[in-house]
């Protein structure tokens, strides 16, 4: 299976250190393919050790888009990734090569591969409601969007305090439910998603084992620059894994065994989500993150898919 396969696109899903991106390149040589980030925070320049960023080193000689685009005082914009994103795979596609998505930022993967609505943005409205919510509190925040958009506020998880104040937002700009604008589960092109499952213990030890490479790696050294490329001033970057907490730590508000605790915690958190929000898509074909024959099972997985779109 040299080939590309020609009018398909290939996401590689599921939760934190699960090993997509190596399955990825796995895939990329397997298929005469190239890989698309569909981590948020992956695109940012500096941002390497705490977000798991294969280094280019270690990439194979594969071409990989959408890494390092922006600067870490950059607002991510999900419009700007689903244009940027859509158009490096069209571009792979029309080169007879195979784009293949890799990342666990949900909406991010969703974004590419179905045809989802973008609506506007207001600047002065988001922030007059992320000032409210400040003052008020995801809860009371979610309660409002309860009670204009049930169907958004039983999609949105209540302590999602961007994502209610985004629906919030959607809502008063366009007069229509945030929830009409959600994604549908409609492929904009053929694809097909591979999800990676790891038991819930093995993974939680996992991410345990991560984060500690991460400090060993430089986590704080790293995150040290970054705060004088402009850190502190990005609206996206900061709220990181990882260097959230060292940021809390260099500011004396936790030692250093406490942000890795936090970290730990807070990662094994946003795992559950990921892959809640994963198995929501039944399209999803889950594949165990150790099998020994993991390569074999995707290929398969991929060529079973390839023919029922041929």
């Amino acid at each position: 299976m040299a080939e590309g396969m020609n009018n398909m696109i290939i996401a590689v899903v599921g939760a934190t250190a699960t090993g997509k991106s190596d399955l990825a390149m796995e895939l990329a040589e397997a298929l005469n393919g190239e890989v698309i980030n569909s981590d948020a925070m992956q695109l940012y320049r500096g941002m390497d050790i705490g977000t798991a960023k294969v280094p280019v080193a270690e990439r194979r000689g594969i071409p990989h888009h959408l890494f390092d685009v922006l600067d870490v005082t950059e607002e991510a914009s999900l419009a700007a990734y689903q244009r940027d994103a859509r158009a490096a795979r069209d571009d792979i596609l029309a080169r007879g090569k195979t784009p293949i998505l890799a990342g666990g930022s949900g909406l991010y993967v969703r974004a590419v591969l179905d045809q989802l609505e973008i609506p506007p943005t207001d600047p002065r409205v988001r922030l007059r409601l992320e000032r409210e919510g400040e003052q008020a509190g995801a809860a009371e925040m979610h309660r409002r969007l309860a009670e204009q958009d049930p169907a958004a506020a039983i999609a949105i998880l209540p302590g999602n305090i961007r994502r209610i104040v985004r629906a919030l937002e959607v809502i008063e700009i366009t007069g229509r439910p945030f929830s009409a604008t959600l994604p549908k589960p409609e492929y904009d092109v053929p694809a097909v998603q591979i999800g990676l499952l790891a038991p819930r213990e093995e993974l939680d030890d996992r991410i345990a084992a991560r984060v500690v490479r991460m400090w060993q790696a430089g986590l704080v050294e790293e995150t040290v620059r970054l705060v004088s490329e402009g850190l502190l001033d990005g609206k996206t970057a900061p709220r990181a894994l990882g260097y959230a907490q060292v940021l809390r730590m260099l500011e004396g508000e936790l030692d250093e065994v406490e942000a890795q605790v936090d970290t730990v915690n807070t990662t094994r958190k946003f795992a559950r989500r990921q892959e809640s929000w994963f198995r929501r898509d039944d399209r999803v074909t889950w594949l165990p993150y150790d099998a020994p024959d993991l390569r074999e099972q995707a290929l398969a997985t991929v060529s079973a898919a390839s023919s029922l779109t041929s």
